[in-house]
């Protein structure tokens, strides 16, 4: 998957000085035909292409969206403002309490309990509500052909092609991002493939439209990263005065307990696991700022997403939606 990265800066790319998109648009033709070719090998039919190609050009925004990402480093405090609010809460608890009975049997198949999957949900596409409207092989074939990660781009491409050739999803149907994430978990199109589901037993992974398919395909994911039925993902702890930053870092697992002993402290005066679980300390922004203890699951968030902001806001998140 394509994901956001909180903490790195993204270099800002340009076109040439006088370049222009149009007089770039002559090998695009080109491009698709390379495209079609390599599908029609892989077995992709010649409706499919003709139907997933119709009336697709290089997208201008897509472009700019892709080479004018902001060029900063973001704080964990200032993250956690912009994405763990009152009303992402709100809207949070109404939607597990709505579907507590999906919820339950996507629990029961996979093991992996409403908050992640509910956290998750709600920082891709809040809950349903913003899922991306733009045309995910235009905006595919733009980034495949513009040459920057081409070969990534491509691959995606491919890979939405067979999508459509399952018959899975329509072309005018099958949005997202500019990037080409997909739907309500915002799937990239090889994870797609790898994890999407059909709950709902329609004969269709629908990640777009059926909450059923979003929330099963969630958790499928999650299930194949490794997450560990019954455990928690972590909790904030207080570090005791004097503490050693270095021990701190996700790959530093050691019984909870010697944690403990260290005088880490629980954020409201209970642990969640017991003395023996593997744990760590993350503190996203040092020693003066919030600090978490974290056990494997956390892990299996960030193969949803290689960020430990995105993994501590999807805890959070979860923790706070089904308090």
């Amino acid at each position: 998957m394509i994901r956001r990265r909180h903490v790195l800066a993204v270099p800002m790319l340009a076109l040439p000085a006088g370049a222009t998109l149009a007089a770039a648009e002559g090998s695009f033709p080109a491009f698709v035909a390379g495209v079609k070719a390599d599908a029609r090998k892989a077995g992709i039919s010649q409706v499919t292409l003709d139907k997933a190609f119709a009336g697709v050009v290089p997208n201008q925004k897509v472009l700019e969206k892709d080479r004018h990402q902001p060029e900063f480093t973001m704080t964990w405090e200032r993250y956690k403002t912009l994405v763990i609010n009152d009303q992402r809460i709100a809207n949070g608890r109404d939607v597990v309490a709505r579907e507590r009975a999906l919820f339950q049997q996507v629990q029961d198949r996979f093991g992996v309990g409403p908050g992640v999957i509910a956290g998750i949900w709600g920082l891709e596409s809040g809950f349903g509500a913003a899922t991306g409207d733009y045309r995910v092989i235009e905006a595919l074939a733009t980034l495949a052909w513009d040459g920057r990660r081409a070969s990534f781009f491509r691959g995606e491409l491919m890979a939405a092609l067979k999508i459509l050739e399952n018959g899975d999803i329509s072309p005018t149907k099958m949005t997202g991002s500019y990037a080409g994430a997909m739907g309500q978990p915002q799937f990239m199109p090889t994870s797609y493939l790898r994890y999407a589901v059909d709950f709902e037993g329609h004969g269709k992974r629908d990640i777009w439209t059926s909450k059923p398919d979003v929330l099963g395909s969630i958790a499928n994911y999650l299930a194949k990263a490794g997450w560990r039925a019954g455990e928690g993902w972590g909790q904030p702890v207080i570090l005791p005065t004097g503490f050693d930053l270095s021990a701190a870092g996700r790959d530093n697992m050691r019984p909870l307990g010697d944690w403990a002993r260290a005088g880490v402290r629980p954020m409201g005066g209970t642990w969640r696991a017991g003395n023996e679980r593997p744990a760590a300390i993350v503190a996203p922004d040092g020693i003066t700022g919030d600090a978490f203890i974290v056990h494997a699951n956390f892990k299996a968030i960030r193969r949803y997403n290689p960020s430990d902001f995105y993994a501590i806001a999807v805890g959070t998140i979860g923790d706070r939606v089904t308090a």
